[in-house]
């Protein structure tokens, strides 16, 4: 199927150097709760970009649970794919695309196991129904039935009664602390605004990028 003709003009905004913080995280915040205003669904939604010792990359869409100074936190399975490509290779991608906004933010850096006590800490804000979810899950592991796998949610769910459910050894967060962040706004005739920060030991420069 031909689809070329799928095209429409970004005219929503645009990017100017004066018009950017000096910190990216100051700038990712600021653009972030412009999304979260504008109501777009799941803001947080980000694509994870892994590469395998093979040098095969892989991505999944992973929810942002939390933003520092230090960098990006999202939550796994720390025995499935994604946390056994981190273990191989530590740099990583994160994109956030917002089309309603017209803009993309894509961060390269290096991914770092957070602390067990930070882990659980998130972990005992999340449903229930989801803290028993993540005692189930052996993710990216092939199952033979949803049957089996809605089974097993039962039985755990009945093996923990009314208690406290603790975080599981397997199971964490991520934090990647960025080395580049890019910021990206659609302009008229694909002539995009991008901006580049790099770090440079404890500043960050910016650069103009060619769309």
């Amino acid at each position: 199927m031909d689809i070329s003709n799928f095209r429409r003009e970004y005219l929503k905004s645009g990017l100017e150097r004066k018009d950017l913080l000096t910190d990216p995280m100051a700038q990712f915040s600021h653009w972030f709760n412009q999304a979260k205003d504008t109501g777009i669904l799941d803001p947080n939604a980000m694509i994870l970009a892994t590469v395998s010792k093979e040098g095969r990359p892989s991505q999944r869409t992973v929810l942002l649970k939390y933003y520092d100074e230090k960098g990006f936190v999202f939550f796994t399975n720390q025995k499935s794919r994604k946390a056994n490509e981190i273990g191989e290779n530590d740099q990583v991608n994160l994109h956030f695309l917002w089309l309603e906004l017209e803009r993309q933010i894509s961060i390269n850096g290096c991914a770092k196991a957070i602390t067990a006590a930070e882990s659980a800490r998130y972990f005992i804000t999340r449903p229930r129904d989801s803290q028993i979810a993540a005692w189930v899950s052996t993710q990216s592991q092939k199952i033979s039935s949803r049957q089996l796998l809605l089974k097993s949610f039962s039985d755990m769910k009945a093996k923990f009664g009314k208690g406290d459910i603790p975080l599981p050894s397997f199971w964490g967060g991520y934090r990647v602390e960025p080395e580049t962040v890019e910021f990206w706004q659609g302009r008229k005739n694909r002539l995009h605004d991008r901006f580049l920060y790099q770090r440079e030991n404890d500043t960050w420069a910016v650069e103009r990028l060619a769309p």
